[in-house]
C-alpha cells in the first residue's frame, strides 16, 4: 500500500505518525493509498524549515523567482494529462473536467510570472522641498494554505505559487481525501528549480490545522472550503493575529429573462448545475425564471435527463461520483427534504447506479420546481447535482431574492437586453457576476471576489489582491544633503 509522504526541508519523507487515513477511489471504494496525520514534531519541523528558508529566499531577485514560475508553468503543461489522470482516480472527475482543473491552476502560475510588475511600488518626488517618498512591496514571511478536495490541482496552485513568487515561503496542508495530486504538483515544483525549504507539505485533519493556526511563525493563511470550517479558521487565525483569506460556501443563482436565448439557457443550466457532480463553489444551484421563461422548465428537465454520471474514462459520462459515501448521504437527505417540504421533484437521481461500479457514490441529475426560500434545498449548499427552480415576475424581484440570500459568491443573468444586464450587474450584491456566462470565475489577472458569507477576509485570492495579501508595503521618506547642507547648523526635516 502506497504511503503518501510529507515534504519537509526539500525532502520527501515517511511520517512517523500512528494515525493514517485511507485515500479512496469514489467510483469503486478502492483504497489507493494511506495518508498520514503528521505528528506535532513534523508540522513544527515544516514550519521551522520554511522560516529558515525565508531568510535567504526573500533576498532572491524577483526576476529569478519569476523564472522558476516560468519553468514550473511549462512543466505543468507538459504533465497536464498525467496530473488529470491522478485527479480522476482519487476524486472521480471525468478526464476533461480534471484537465480543466489543472489548466485553471496553470493560468495562476502564468500570472505569477508577472510578479516583477505586480510588485512594483509607488513614488512621488518632492513631497516637500528636497524630500521624496516612495514605497516598496515586500514579502510577509511564512504563509500557509489549507485546501479542499474538490479542486486538488487548481486551488493549491491559487496559493503557493503566488505566495512564493512574492518572496514568502509556504506550508501547504492539502485535503486528506485526495493528496496524491498536490504531491505531484510539489514534485514538479522541485523539478522547476524551487530551492530547498520554500515549500513544505504536511498532511492531516483538524489537529494539524490547529497547529498551523496557532503557530506564531506563520503570518498569513489561505483557505478554501465549507462555511463552518472557514468561520473557524478565520476566527482562530485572526485571534492568533494572522492575516486570513477564507473562500467558503455559496448558493449561486442564474436569472433567466424571457428574452434570453432558450437553447443557450438550457445548455448552460445543465452544465453549470451538474458539472463536476455539483461539487464546485461556483456551480449554479438555483435557476430563477422571470415571467414567461418558466415555460422552459419542461425542456430543461428533458435536457438534464439525457446526462448521467460515470467513470472517468467513459466519454459519455457528464460527471463523476460524489467524493465520499457521507457526501452522497447528505445530498440524498436534502433531496428527500425537498420532497417532504412541498417542492416538485421533476427529475430524481437518488437511486442512480453505474453498471460495474455499483459501490460508487453516484447521484443522478435532480431537478426541483416550485422551490421556496424556506425550504432546506434552497437554504443549504447541497454541493451535488441538484438544481432548484424558482419563479418570479420581474427582474427587480429576482434581484431582491438574490440580495436577501446570505451568500454572495457568484451569480449570472441571461438576457438579450443591455439595460437589464446593466441594472443587474450594478444592483446585485454578489462578488462575481456573469452576463450570459453561467460560471463567472475570473481569469487570474483579476481576483476571485466572493462577497458576504462566501468570503471572510479583506484581500481576495490571486490577481492583484492576492499579491497584496501576501506582501506588506514599506514607505520611505528621504532627503539627501549636499556638502553645504551637511555642514549647516539645522538638519531637521520639516514636512509642514
Amino acid at each position: 500500500m502506497h504511503q503518501v509522504p510529507l515534504y519537509i526541508n526539500g525532502e520527501f519523507s515517511q511520517s512517523q505518525s500512528d494515525k493514517w487515513l485511507d485515500v479512496v477511489n469514489p467510483a469503486n471504494q478502492e483504497v489507493l493509498a494511506k495518508v498520514p496525520c503528521a505528528t506535532n514534531e513534523e508540522v513544527q519541523a515544516a514550519i521551522h524549515s520554511a522560516q529558515e528558508a525565508f531568510k535567504t529566499w526573500r533576498n532572491v531577485p524577483v526576476t529569478e523567482r519569476a523564472r522558476i514560475m516560468m519553468r514550473y508553468a511549462a512543466l505543468l503543461k507538459e504533465h497536464q494529462e498525467e496530473i488529470a489522470t491522478i485527479i480522476c482516480h482519487e476524486l472521480g472527475k471525468t478526464f476533461e473536467d480534471a484537465k480543466g482543473d489543472v489548466w485553471r491552476g496553470i493560468e495562476v502560475v502564468e500570472q505569477a510570472c508577472n510578479a516583477p510588475s505586480m510588485m512594483m511600488g509607488e513614488t512621488v518626488e518632492n513631497v516637500a522641498r528636497n524630500i521624496d517618498t516612495y514605497s516598496y512591496t515586500q514579502p510577509l514571511g511564512v504563509c500557509a494554505g489549507i485546501t479542499p478536495f474538490n479542486f486538488p490541482a487548481m486551488i493549491p496552485l491559487w496559493m503557493f505559487p503566488m505566495a512564493i513568487v512574492c518572496g514568502n515561503t509556504f506550508v501547504l496542508k492539502p485535503s486528506e481525501q485526495d493528496p496524491l495530486t498536490p504531491m505531484r504538483l510539489v514534485e514538479l515544483f522541485e523539478e522547476a528549480g524551487a530551492p530547498k525549504g520554500v515549500l513544505q507539505v504536511v498532511h492531516g485533519s483538524k489537529e494539524q490545522v490547529d497547529q498551523i493556526l496557532e503557530a506564531p511563525e506563520i503570518r498569513a493563511i489561505s483557505f478554501v472550503g465549507s462555511c463552518g470550517v472557514g468561520q473557524y479558521i478565520y476566527s482562530k487565525g485572526t485571534q492568533n493575529l494572522k492575516r486570513v483569506q477564507a473562500c467558503v460556501g455559496a448558493k449561486n443563482h442564474m436569472v433567466i429573462m424571457p428574452d434570453a436565448k432558450k437553447e443557450q439557457v438550457i445548455n448552460n443550466l445543465v452544465g453549470s448545475s451538474v458539472g463536476a457532480g455539483g461539487q464546485r463553489c461556483m456551480g449554479i444551484s438555483v435557476a430563477v425564471f422571470v415571467g414567461q421563461s418558466q415555460q422552459w422548465v419542461e425542456e430543461l428537465k428533458d435536457a438534464m435527463a439525457k446526462v448521467r454520471p460515470g467513470v472517468w474514462d467513459d466519454p459519455e459520462a457528464a460527471y463523476g461520483p460524489q467524493t465520499t459515501p457521507q457526501a452522497k448521504a447528505r445530498i440524498l437527505s436534502l433531496i428527500d427534504s425537498g420532497k417532504q417540504q412541498g417542492a416538485t421533484c421533476l427529475l430524481d437521481g437518488s437511486d442512480f447506479t453505474v453498471e460495474g461500479y455499483e459501490s460508487g457514490n453516484w447521484v443522478g441529475p435532480t431537478l426541483f420546481s416550485n422551490v421556496t426560500t424556506e425550504m432546506d434545498i434552497y437554504k443549504e449548499e447541497i454541493f451535488g447535482p441538484v438544481l432548484c427552480c424558482v419563479f418570479v415576475d420581474s427582474l427587480d424581484e429576482a434581484i431582491a431574492l438574490i440580495n436577501n440570500n446570505p451568500y454572495g459568491n457568484g451569480t449570472s443573468l441571461f438576457t438579450a437586453s443591455g439595460g437589464a444586464a446593466r441594472k443587474f450587474q450594478r444592483e446585485i450584491e454578489v462578488g462575481q457576476v456573469g452576463i450570459n456566462i453561467p460560471i463567472p470565475v475570473p481569469l487570474p489577472f483579476f481576483s476571485f471576489t466572493g462577497w458576504k458569507n462566501s468570503f471572510y477576509g479583506d484581500q481576495h485570492t490571486y490577481g492583484k489582491q492576492g499579491v497584496r495579501f501576501y506582501t506588506e508595503t514599506k514607505t520611505i521618506t528621504s532627503r539627501w544633503f549636499d556638502d553645504e547642507a551637511v555642514s549647516g547648523p539645522n538638519m531637521s526635516i520639516n514636512l509642514r
